[in-house]
């Protein structure tokens, strides 16, 4: 008994040694926890997080109840505090910032006056104070446009005073590295010292992605207002009688609304030809379109089941983000819908790990 005693802490000792060797990691603007959940699968250690959305840290202490989670604005906290509570004699090595990305985005306003548009700038502060060996920025395409030029100009900049060296803005498609959804992402990397690495080759091109079948075929199928006794979160939306009789109009497997007969088209949209993907079907052997806030919503976009009248449940919307069906959400449906749209596909995260890898090796 003695030796088992032994042979046990001895593991465990050996355990926490090797997990305090593994890569550091601040997590900014963390949402619900994507990028969290991807980094910590493949060894790094997530040491700290920062977000403001106070449903989002409840779904974040859920899965993450180890981390160092600070629930409040990003502006009014100072990371050197964060340096001298957890890494008081070391530099950290990965710095993750997704900041908010509704300024930037094609489905906003893209409003360069939205105060949210600078708070990507607050990563400069963290990367003085704490001098991590590499900082990943995430953020929609549009962030990287001619009309928010002065705020990536400012961003560049105040890097480099502190000796970063940053790489170009490149725009990757989550279909292309294992994600069953097309989400084009701008990707920033910057390196203290020194270059930073290239991001990744595709892992899953066009004619190889994971598709909206293979994501969700395995699924209960649900009417309108049925459930999954045994999912909490496969469960589908109660939709009203005329919304149900312009799904059955709309044909399986990729449908979309221009297949309605003239009496259920809604007024707004006959003198409209914009937003064709409302009440349009997810197509079954491809990548689901862009999740939002609203994904559950056949009203928001082409958030409609391939097969089922009805839109995806968020079961199937986590499915198409890549989070693992034991990933647990807090809030009510519109609340977990926005933690699922607004978060970073755990499996692009996971297709970066090599790169991020590279770039926190000791610089040179």
């Amino acid at each position: 008994m003695k030796i088992v005693t032994h042979i046990s802490f001895s593991w465990c000792l050996e355990m926490v040694n090797r997990k305090r060797k593994w890569p550091t990691v601040i997590d900014l603007f963390a949402g619900c926890g994507g990028v969290t959940e991807a980094l910590k699968s493949r060894h790094f250690r997530v040491i700290a997080a920062v977000d403001n959305d106070p449903t989002a840290c409840r779904t974040y202490r859920m899965n993450h109840p180890a981390v160092r989670l600070y629930e409040k604005d990003i502006a009014q906290i100072d990371p050197a505090d964060i340096k001298e509570e957890l890494i008081p004699d070391e530099h950290l090595d990965l710095l993750v910032v997704c900041a908010p990305c509704q300024p930037f985005s094609n489905q906003g306003k893209r409003d360069t006056e939205d105060a949210r548009a600078r708070l990507v700038l607050h990563s400069v502060k963290f990367a003085k104070a704490l001098k991590p060996r590499l900082i990943l920025f995430e953020n929609v395409p549009g962030i990287a446009k001619p009309r928010f030029v002065e705020v990536f100009r400012e961003l560049s900049k105040g890097l480099r005073r502190i000796g970063y060296r940053v790489g170009p803005p490149v725009i990757l498609d989550a279909a292309d590295y294992g994600v069953p959804q097309r989400r084009p992402r701008c990707i920033m990397l910057a390196k203290l010292n020194i270059a930073p690495p290239t991001l990744p080759e595709p892992t899953s091109p066009k004619g190889e992605r994971v598709t909206v079948k293979q994501a969700i075929r395995d699924l209960n199928s649900l009417e309108a207002g049925d459930a999954d006794p045994n999912d909490p979160l496969h469960f589908a939306r109660a939709h009203q009688a005329i919304a149900l009789q312009r799904l059955a109009c709309i044909p399986k497997d990729g449908g979309s609304r221009s297949s309605l007969p003239n009496h259920l088209v809604l007024s707004c949209h006959k003198e409209h030809r914009g937003h064709p993907d409302v009440y349009g079907r997810m197509h079954w052997n491809d990548v689901a379109p862009t999740l939002t806030t609203g994904c559950t919503d056949i009203t928001k976009g082409r958030f409609a089941h391939p097969k089922d009248d009805r839109a995806i449940t968020l079961r199937e919307a986590a499915r198409l983000q890549t989070f693992k069906d034991d990933y647990r959400f807090s809030g009510g449906i519109n609340q977990i819908a926005a933690q699922i749209g607004n978060s970073m596909p755990v499996g692009l995260i996971d297709a970066l790990v090599s790169t991020l890898r590279e770039g926190v090796t000791d610089n040179t």
